[in-house]
């Protein structure tokens, strides 16, 4: 293993531990030559099994850095710590190799990132699909982002409305203010 301050080669394990719920093993090693510490992570090369069946109907073998690089791209600029990436695709990896055998459509693999993207940060998540699903128009795209704000006002079922609305009068009152419904002055209390 290369030490990535020094370049070297010798090194030494300090602490191993399984990781990611047993799929992947945690090794911490120093180096021998600049006694820098680092992590390292060994897992079972299952992905190379498995083909991709890209849309021009290429097939090319299952890469865990490119599914990790588009998810960086569409994060890129946003508060999303390594760990969480290497997580995302984690899932995306169990989706995948849960699902298919032997090959499995990049769609697929798009659909899947899409769904734990969407989890993690709503703006990569448009980011992703932008590029994923291809728009072929602005509405469609705007259709998609209204898509994404009314799935995350359900999935937070804590959050309270900024706004309340009369049955009477659908103009919305504002939440905590002293308003009637007929005049929609403020009142205020000294």
């Amino acid at each position: 293993m290369l030490c990535p301050s020094c370049k070297e080669t010798e090194n030494k394990v300090i602490d191993s531990r399984l990781s990611e719920g047993g799929a992947a093993i945690r090794r911490r090693r120093v180096c021998l030559s600049c006694n820098r510490r680092f992590t390292t992570k060994e897992r079972v090369e299952e992905e190379l099994r498995l083909t991709v069946i890209k849309a021009s109907g290429q097939r090319v073998p299952y890469n865990r850095v490119n599914v990790l690089n588009g998810v960086a791209r569409a994060c890129s600029k946003l508060d999303i710590r390594e760990e969480q990436l290497q997580e995302l695709v984690d899932h995306v990896e169990e989706d995948i190799f849960s699902n298919h055998d032997r090959e499995v459509k990049t769609e697929d693999i798009g659909r899947y990132v899409g769904v734990h993207l969407r989890r993690l940060n709503p703006v990569a998540y448009v980011r992703f699909m932008s590029v994923h699903r291809k728009y072929s128009t602005v509405d469609a795209f705007i259709e998609e982002i209204s898509d994404v704000r009314v799935r995350a006002a359900q999935e937070s079922p804590t959050q309270q409305s900024l706004f309340e609305t009369s049955p009477a009068d659908p103009t919305p009152l504002r939440v905590g203010s002293n308003v009637t419904s007929k005049s929609r002055n403020v009142k205020t209390s000294k």
